[in-house]
């Protein structure tokens, strides 16, 4: 582990760029990871996988009257658009998006609070409202050094249909809501298309039982403004560190590396990869995951998604080894989810920042927040781990998902026509 931290803190360095979901920028950071593969002395391919993307043509939000005031917003992505002339209609302020605070509200555009979820959505589109605003950031916020947040519809959305949306700042929501306009115009213009993300590949043939088979997964896109070094250029570079040690010591148990393109738009890249090597998911034993580490202050935790003996493994392992780290057996919201969907028990590593310690998805996850000691911290425990789990006479995790696993895997997909 000499200079692990060094090591990774140097590579986040290199990646510390904005990296979003379908772009150059994307594709640069993966054939960058893919030639560190490949220094290593091992080979790395790139898989490309379709994902949509929009361009937005034309935005603008009008309070018409009483008074006239233009305010600036995002046009939310895969809403849909409005006439080139937009849509002028009564406006209402409808909190949460509950069921009393839509009620009259047919053929109005709605202001929600903060983020518009599945349910909200489809709650909206059934009491009829022709249009939403949602806000981001807070009323303190200073504009100088904030950013309104890039928003889209998701799969849970699309389901219900199309109402076009777009975003503003808390400040700005405030002040509409205290002047309650009687009409108000939204105008939305975006285009759809379609741009490749790409999963990075690589792979070390187990010694003994090469036939089981233990997956190494880390996201290495960003959000939006964000030079994701926290989120999740450190999980990229920890699990490159894996590779690196379990080259220099061969394993018994044949290892997958993934970095996998696309996390941050709903899980795109590892969904596409369960889905093209289905026929493969058997074989997987274990899915380890990392997304997010190495800041100053903060907490190391482990979600397990799988049975509940994995927990006690790694509470032991903390106690052993004198390893500071909260477990949980929950869902975790990464790419550990689409592989546990399948039946592969999982286990996400993550070292989040304090409170207020280490910022994300924005325009402040920076390298100033993190330092190459926690790095290697981190790195160390979850060497350990692997250590004990790739090198077991047999394999110690049940290879089966657990009922309050199954129910928590299905809430989080959204899927409630389950129940």
């Amino acid at each position: 582990m000499d200079n692990c931290g060094k090591r990774e803190f140097a590579l986040l360095e290199k990646i510390g760029f904005v990296r979003v979901s379908g772009s150059e920028e994307e594709k640069k950071a993966a054939e960058m990871l893919a030639e560190e593969v490949r220094a290593l002395g091992a080979e790395a391919e790139l898989e490309p996988f379709p994902v949509t993307h929009y361009e937005v043509k034309k935005v603008k939000f009008e309070m018409l009257e009483p008074e006239y005031r233009e305010i600036e917003v995002l046009g939310y992505g895969y809403s849909g658009s409005t006439p080139e002339e937009g849509i002028t209609a009564e406006f209402a302020y409808v909190q949460q998006g509950n069921k009393a605070d839509l009620y009259g509200v047919k053929g109005k555009i709605v202001l929600v609070d903060g983020r518009v979820a599945p349910d909200v959505y489809e709650r909206i589109l059934k009491a009829g409202a022709v249009g939403f605003v949602s806000w981001s950031g807070t009323v303190i916020d200073d504009n100088a050094r904030t950013d309104i947040d890039k928003r889209e519809l998701r799969e849970p959305h699309w389901r219900h249909g199309k109402c076009p949306g777009v975003v503003m700042r808390a400040w700005d929501a405030m002040e509409l809501v205290r002047a309650n306009p009687k009409t108000v115009r939204l105008t939305l213009v975006q285009e759809e298309s379609e741009r490749n993300s790409h999963n990075v590949i690589a792979t070390l043939p187990g010694t003994d039982l090469p036939e089981e088979e233990i997956c190494f997964v880390a996201h290495y896109d960003s959000t939006p403004y964000s030079n994701g070094v926290y989120d999740n250029g450190a999980g990229a570079a920890i699990i490159l560190e894996m590779m690196r040690h379990f080259i220099e010591n061969p394993p018994r148990r044949s290892l997958r590396f993934l970095w996998v393109g696309s996390e941050e738009r709903g899980l795109l890249g590892s969904k596409y990869y369960v889905k093209a090597h289905e026929d493969e998911m058997e074989k997987i034993q274990l899915l380890i995951n990392v997304d997010m580490a190495g800041p100053v202050l903060g907490v190391d935790r482990a979600f397990i998604t799988g049975d509940v003996s994995l927990q006690h493994m790694v509470d032991y392992l903390g106690a052993e080894a004198g390893f500071p780290i909260r477990t949980t057996q929950d869902v975790y919201s990464s790419d550990s989810t689409p592989f546990a969907d399948k039946g592969v028990p999982a286990i996400s590593f993550a070292r989040f920042g304090a409170q207020g310690a280490a910022p994300g998805h924005d325009r402040n996850d920076l390298l100033e927040h993190l330092s190459a000691e926690s790095l290697e911290k981190t790195t160390g425990f979850i060497r350990l781990f692997c250590d004990r789990i790739v090198g077991s006479t047999w394999f110690p995790v049940p290879r089966t998902m657990p009922d309050n696993m199954l129910e928590a895997i299905d809430n989080y997909l959204h899927r409630w026509d389950k129940k």
